[in-house]
């Protein structure tokens, strides 16, 4: 199947919600996405995304055969760590297992080092997250270590995996 990044639109925001209403989804997501989800939500966030700093973060709808498959964003962090991003990602439940997540998760690499100045790319997963790990693994990220403790979701406190691509890399 197929992937392509595209700017949100206001419209994506029913199928947002659909894709996001989803427990499994949200207990790999960091914490503050309101559940239910509601079409409001979608068209608040879209909004947010539509509006937010140019070059400080970039975010794309990943659509699949014409469909809206989920987003990933990249995020340009601060002081010392300018020249880093983290990226974030997540696809509906039906993509799964399909390639999706690692297309995308290469095009949107391929877009920030070729089009900025950011040097790095990282990403934490939760460290039972063994499909997000395998999806940054095969998008050619190195495992840098393991986050101990390093977070607490759903009440419990969980480890992370550190991954990361650097520009160099880019052409794995």
């Amino acid at each position: 199947m197929e992937v392509q990044l595209r700017a949100w639109r206001i419209e994506d925001a029913e199928a947002l919600a659909m894709i996001i209403n989803n427990p499994k989804i949200l207990a790999n997501l960091r914490d503050g996405i309101p559940y239910p989800y509601t079409v409001t939500d979608a068209e608040g966030y879209i909004t947010r995304v539509l509006n937010a700093e140019r070059d400080q973060q970039y975010n794309w709808a990943i659509m699949a055969e014409g469909a809206l498959a989920g987003s990933i964003g990249v995020f340009r962090q601060h002081n010392i760590h300018r020249f880093t991003a983290e990226i974030g990602y997540f696809l509906g439940e039906s993509y799964w297992g399909q390639g999706l997540g690692t297309a995308a998760v290469k095009t949107a690499c391929a877009f920030i080092f070729e089009n900025t100045d950011i040097l790095r790319i990282y990403a934490d997963p939760f460290a039972y997250n063994t499909a997000s790990c395998r999806v940054l693994e095969k998008a050619g990220f190195l495992f840098e270590g393991l986050l101990r403790k390093n977070a607490v979701k759903n009440g419990r406190v969980l480890d992370m995996k550190l991954y990361a691509r650097v520009k160099e890399d880019a052409a794995v």
